[in-house]
């Protein structure tokens, strides 16, 4: 089994975003949403809601982004 970033999507209340992919990552998007749900058994009917959790993923992983962050806080918090 295939050990994706992300596992099943949350049931949440959707939220509209417009955005514009090159066709070449709107394509991958759909290969990811038919792999995810292989691997996880949920239908995933609009790829679209992918961006999300890859996005929140993205961020959650990503160390310059959160050490500027705690920089920041940081710095909110003494001034």
């Amino acid at each position: 089994m295939t050990k994706l970033r992300i596992g099943t999507l949350p049931d949440d209340k959707p939220v509209r975003i417009a955005i514009d992919l090159p066709a070449a990552v709107h394509r991958d998007l759909i290969s990811y949403a038919e792999i995810l749900s292989r691997e996880t058994g949920q239908k995933i009917s609009d790829p679209n809601k992918l961006i999300a959790p890859m996005v929140a993923r993205f961020m959650a992983t990503d160390r310059a982004f959160a050490r500027a962050r705690k920089r920041r806080h940081a710095k909110d918090d003494v001034g």
